[in-house]
């Protein structure tokens, strides 16, 4: 194993910001010499959890590997809580149970539909603490509970990221434009190689391309007209109070996440989910529960015909395909 390609694959599997169980996972498999490798990694989201397949290859002419994709794959079932794993058991000649341990949802019920004779997949930290979800009896399903039955039957949805030297979509962005948000790029490549910056949300209305992968449709900055920071600043949110604070909170929601904040609703504190809705050029709130508010109820300056000015300002500066994602 070549220690210099060990040292730059951490470096760009921490800029694309996977964490060090993975990374460790990595390396052993580099110094066991294995010349095509995958690992996964689970996400939970709110609208399901998301996995993550990367793929290492060692190069044909040399000892070098490298990782320049990762799959993700929506699951909209009910998601594994910390610590468990997805438990698939069998028995061997002698009936005596054999499991093994799998991260990937999608991969757990591949395997166990491969499956011709009596098996079981469950989930748990270990076999003695297994709940089922799926029994089959001589090849046929004769159980399956009814929290699992969407997962099982909807197929998960694939999107391909593909990463060039630790550039790229981070698993974090990955995983919420799986989730249906936007992030943003500053980093992107027209085809005639000038850098652009533009918000980025997988295109799902639109068939999937050659690859099986979704487009993306980008809103570009500052041409389409939205500006976080003054979007943000039309709203009683006391994180803006505090500078690091503010910093920490447009990043975050650059990254297409759905941060809490705390915000004033009728002379009272109270704490929030807040999250970009670019191509509608604003900011949406919910609260802990997942429901709606009212973003008037916030505002600091009630403003009339608000909505109007800042429909003139949106809808410029989209482009679809133009560019390269690197």
């Amino acid at each position: 194993m070549n220690l210099n390609n060990l040292e730059a694959l951490k470096l760009e599997m921490k800029a694309l910001g996977f964490g060090d169980k993975i990374i460790t996972l990595m390396e052993e498999q580099m110094r066991n010499n294995i010349p095509n490798f995958t690992l996964d990694e689970r996400f939970l989201g709110g609208k399901g959890q998301v996995d993550l397949t990367l793929y290492f290859k060692q190069s044909s002419n040399s000892e070098y590997y490298y990782m320049n994709r990762f799959e993700a794959y929506l699951h909209k079932g009910t998601p594994l809580e910390q610590g468990q794993k997805y438990l698939l058991i069998t028995k061997d000649a002698d009936g005596r149970n054999q499991f093994k341990k799998l991260e990937n949802v999608a991969e757990a019920i591949t395997l166990f539909k491969n499956n011709t004779g009596n098996c079981e997949l469950a989930i748990g930290k270990d076999i003695g603490h297994k709940i089922p979800l799926v029994i089959m009896e001589e090849g046929k399903v004769n159980y399956l509970t009814k929290d699992f039955q969407q997962t099982f039957y909807a197929p998960p949805i694939p999107q391909t990221f593909w990463v060039d030297h630790g550039k790229g979509y981070t698993a974090e962005q990955a995983v919420n434009l799986m989730q249906g948000r936007a992030v943003y790029r500053d980093d992107l490549l027209s085809r005639d190689g000038h850098q652009y910056k533009a918000w980025m949300v997988l295109d799902v209305d639109k068939p999937r391309d050659r690859y099986n992968n979704f487009t993306m449709r980008q809103f570009m900055d500052p041409n389409y007209g939205f500006d976080l920071k003054r979007s943000l600043n039309e709203f009683k949110i006391k994180d803006l109070e505090d500078p690091k604070k503010a910093e920490n909170l447009e990043l975050s929601l650059r990254n297409g996440n759905r941060p809490i904040v705390t915000v004033e609703k009728g002379g009272e504190q109270t704490k929030v989910f807040v999250e970009t809705a670019v191509r509608y050029g604003k900011i949406n709130f919910f609260d802990l529960d997942g429901k709606s508010v009212k973003r008037e109820e916030l505002l600091k300056v009630p403003a009339l015909n608000q909505g109007l000015v800042k429909e003139k300002r949106i809808g410029k500066g989209v482009e679809e395909g133009v560019g390269i994602e690197r």
